[in-house]
């Protein structure tokens, strides 16, 4: 015999029938199946209304292999892609490095120092459009605050910023920054909390303190949770409309576009609707590469652990 059995129940006249399932794995029957699909079809109803349906009108849509043609023929459109990988790579790979090292920093206990997190997660907790529109007016010119700063402290005009195709793509990805830091920068710190104290002090016993026993020991640990972050921050990163619209609204002269700006004004401004949606669904072929590398690091981190 082996090392489980079942218990069997005797019928009549000796048969032998199979085991009763538990009751608490039995079928749904009769009302109970019907107060089941009762909860569960508004569930489907909105996911068919709200995800379903506008994705697949939207791949519907940008179908036609003549919208990708008039595409690249636009001469905005490759620039374009251009400033979406820079906005995209400096944006997210600067902004994570800096979370990463300021929560060390917020990780000491003094109680000026956890004065100080509160003030630094403001920026995440303002409301995004109205945070870019006053990075919009602080880089206006003459009248902007930063400018006017540089002109009180040093005595010489700011530069114009939304003039220069470099200023202007440059003020995005610090707004970009400023805004989604303080977010990331708590993951990991819950992340830094999450290692348990013991490892901290068996590394100072074996010599492991400042610099090293980042490299050694609090880098291999968080180094998943770190590459999960990078992945998900890049594929909302590509999709992100506010900071440029509302920070440097493209200037100068639409040099600054990125891909969800583009198809914006495509779909609204040129009334093509088609085109807008093909612009921005032209990512995808980025998008994929990007998110298999980056999970494939991602199970080669855990498997060394």
């Amino acid at each position: 015999m082996g090392s489980t059995q079942q218990i069997l129940s005797v019928g009549p006249l000796g048969s032998v029938k199979a085991p009763r399932r538990p009751t608490r794995y039995r079928d749904l029957h009769g009302s109970d199946f019907t107060w089941a699909m009762a909860f569960v079809a508004p569930y489907v109803a909105v996911f068919l209304a709200l995800v379903v349906h506008p994705v697949g009108y939207a791949l519907w849509m940008a179908s036609d292999p003549s919208l990708y043609t008039t595409l690249a023929q636009d001469p905005l459109y490759l620039p374009t892609i251009v400033n979406t990988l820079l906005f995209v790579g400096l944006g997210v790979n600067t902004k994570m490095f800096l979370a990463l090292l300021l929560s060390g920093f917020f990780m000491r206990r003094q109680w000026w120092i956890r004065a100080l997190l509160m003030i630094y997660v403001l920026p995440w907790l303002l409301a995004t459009v109205q945070v870019f529109i006053s990075f919009h007016w602080m880089l206006i010119g003459e009248q902007g605050l930063v400018d006017r700063v540089i002109s009180a402290l040093f005595g010489i005009d700011g530069p114009m910023w939304f003039n220069h195709r470099g200023l202007a793509l440059g003020s995005n990805i610090v707004a970009y920054i400023w805004k989604w830091m303080p977010f990331w920068t708590l993951i990991f710190l819950a992340g830094r909390m999450a290692i348990p104290r013991d490892i901290y002090d068996a590394a100072e016993i074996d010599g492991a303190t400042g610099p090293r026993r980042f490299v050694h020991v609090i880098w291999p640990l968080l180094a998943p949770l770190y590459l999960i972050c990078t992945l998900l921050s890049t594929l909302w990163t590509f999709g992100d409309f506010a900071t440029v619209y509302f920070v440097s609204s493209g200037a100068p002269v639409w040099s600054t576009e990125v891909l969800a700006t583009l198809g914006f004004q495509y779909a609204f401004d040129d009334g093509l609707p088609a085109l807008g949606v093909a612009a921005t669904l032209s990512v995808i072929p980025v998008l994929i590469p990007v998110a298999i590398a980056l999970m494939r690091k991602v199970q080669t981190s855990e498997a060394q652990l």
